[in-house]
């Protein structure tokens, strides 16, 4: 019989390996009556997020995870996967941002995440010129 910790971790690395930004997983049962667990990341595209949930399902089926239903996955744009123990929400970054589900259930807790990784600094708009060389009068 699969286990809530096998889908979770099995959930986390499927969408760690398929390059998924930003996953993070929150621990909802004292706030939430209807999951214990929310995972929540972002796809590069649309396309992204439509392959990350199909490839998620699918691996998970054949794990013997069933989804109870799924939204939103050919749009690509925000999908959901509901495991009942586990609501996956995969999302397009700018729409994550507005829809803020980290801060809407700022009371639970952050059982797992990547932090993005640091933007490299932006090169300058126009790089130093050499100094002039020394005058030898």
């Amino acid at each position: 019989m699969p286990t809530v910790p096998k889908l979770v971790d099995l959930a986390l690395n499927v969408l760690v390996d398929h390059k998924a930004l930003e996953p993070v997983l929150l621990d909802v049962k004292r706030v939430c009556s209807f999951t214990d667990y929310f995972l929540i990341c972002s796809g590069t595209s649309n396309r992204h997020v439509a392959a990350l949930a199909e490839h998620l399902e699918e691996t998970l089926r054949g794990a013997g995870f069933r989804p109870l239903g799924m939204e939103g996955v050919p749009e690509g744009q925000w999908a959901l996967l509901d495991y009942n123990d586990l609501v996956i929400h995969i999302f397009l970054q700018p729409l994550r941002e507005f829809y803020n589900l980290e801060g809407l259930w700022a009371e639970a807790s952050r059982t797992w995440s990547v932090s993005p990784a640091p933007k490299p600094a932006p090169a300058a708009a126009f790089p130093e010129t050499p100094a002039a060389p020394p005058d030898t009068d």
